[in-house]
């Protein structure tokens, strides 16, 4: 079920948890963000520091698409601030399915591993095609729908909307300074593109990351998927995307607590060879779900890969901004989950299978053979690139970008305010044994007991 509205809602009610009571609002505490955002550029980005919807006029003609997970006080502010630009503003909601609900072990794999041609069964924080379509024959300049994910080519004008909760756009991330968060990106990805080719990426994290891989010349020709002299601002591939080329040879072990858009699992490890997985292990009802998954599609050829199997690494994604805050009561799936932290400056994300909504993702959706990708999460990575010359460029350390304490970047944040203060990181991870008291065995054989208890907020 679906409506469409010009409604603009008088207060915001967000939800603070199971049996608990609800924190009322007022909607003009959400106007000033509002307006920023009205009057930022317009970048295609899916993440939080670069949406905005600028190129907005007089006479527009803007939807707003969202689905029941959302507060509806999100659309409702930014829909009030395009109108006052002279906009027409139309805001759809959309039911798409179960109410509100704690995450379970398996959200990650039912929402984006698939055997069908995805349209048919979308993944729903990505956007909806036949929201696209919708926009598309109606006419409108603008579409606002989606929480992440790439945004796909239109003839129209399409921004995203991440912030599934007033909490989110409350956040201090989402009017950023856009000049100092550009630049921390560019001084960020410098390391990977200018010094990267022929030279090497080690990446380890204290959960027990230990990977690397070399950045192949062929990889640097511009023509893959953010991998290119521009970057993919607020969320750097710090390895190569698909297609990968056969001399791939990432190797090591990766491993974590947690994913997108499931419970926090008990430590999963994963085993790499020549860009491949070879081996699951640990991660309970999600480590069990991954090796099944990893024995079907054991003899597939993709397209994209250089031999048989679905699970290769190309998704090394960094989060670049400093006042991203683990929401509140993330267990539920109104809280968006651990997908929302991965936006934190040196929050990396690790993506193993097909890029989505590529090529190889409508071969195999049409010979109903498995597709998607899964995620384990590096909350204090460091990440360094040593150059063909052999000389070393750290990207991360620790948890923390370098870039946010580079002199030029520190002088250009000390022209809105102190520097020490715009690039400190509201959010620091809390994890037994590594940045909080207690012991990482057992967080680690149980961490949901540990984070959903609120513990892991503390910083």
């Amino acid at each position: 079920m679906c409506d469409v509205s010009e409604e603009v809602g008088i207060h915001a009610h967000e939800e603070a948890g199971s049996g608990t009571a609800r924190r009322t609002v007022e909607l003009k505490e959400l106007m000033p963000i509002a307006h920023a955002l009205a009057g930022w550029r317009e970048n295609r980005e899916s993440h939080v520091g670069f949406v905005g919807y600028g190129k907005t006029v007089a006479g527009n003609k803007v939807l707003i698409a969202v689905d029941r997970e959302y507060d509806p006080s999100v659309p409702r502010a930014v829909a009030q601030a395009l109108r006052e630009k002279g906009a027409h503003v139309d805001i759809l909601n959309i039911d798409m399915g179960d109410p509100d609900r704690e995450f379970d072990s398996l959200d990650e794999v039912r929402v984006i591993m698939r055997r069908e041609p995805w349209e048919k069964n979308p993944r729903r924080w990505e956007g909806m095609p036949f929201v696209e379509d919708f926009a598309a024959r109606r006419g409108y300049d603008l579409l606002i729908h989606g929480k992440g994910g790439p945004v796909p080519k239109s003839e129209h004008r399409y921004e995203q909307i991440p912030w599934l909760r007033t909490e989110h756009f409350l956040q201090r991330s989402t009017t950023y300074p856009l000049d100092l968060h550009l630049l921390i990106n560019q001084m960020s990805w410098a390391p990977i593109w200018e010094y990267g080719s022929g030279g090497r990426a080690r990446l380890t994290d204290p959960e027990g990351t230990d990977i690397n891989w070399t950045y192949w010349d062929e990889y640097y020709d511009g023509s893959r998927y953010g991998f290119s002299a521009t970057p993919r601002n607020g969320h750097l591939f710090s390895h190569p995307v698909p297609p990968l080329i056969a001399k791939e040879n990432a190797a090591g072990v990766v491993a974590g607590t947690t994913s997108h858009f499931s419970r926090a699992f008990p430590r999963v490890q994963v085993e790499l060879e020549a860009g491949q997985i070879v081996k699951v292990s640990g991660g309970a009802a999600y480590g069990d779900a991954w090796r099944d998954l990893l024995e079907e599609s054991r003899r597939t050829q993709y397209p994209c890969f250089p031999r048989p199997g679905l699970f290769y690494l190309w998704e090394a994604a960094i989060g670049t901004n400093p006042k991203i805050l683990r929401p509140s009561h993330v267990e539920r799936h109104s809280s968006g989950g651990f997908e929302w932290e991965r936006r934190r400056s040196g929050v990396i994300h690790m993506g193993f299978g097909t890029l989505w909504r590529a090529p190889e993702e409508k071969w195999a959706g049409e010979r109903g053979l498995l597709y998607g990708h899964l995620h384990i999460h590096l909350l204090l990575p460091t990440l360094v690139v040593t150059a063909r010359d052999g000389r070393e460029h750290a990207v991360i350390r620790s948890g923390r970008l370098t870039a946010l304490d580079d002199p030029e970047v520190r002088k250009l944040a000390s022209s809105y305010g102190d520097p020490d203060e715009l690039l400190r990181e509201d959010w620091i991870p809390q994890i037994p044994g590594i940045t909080a008291p207690g012991s990482y065995e057992e967080y680690a054989s149980d961490p949901g007991r540990w984070i959903y208890d609120g513990k892991s907020r503390e910083s």
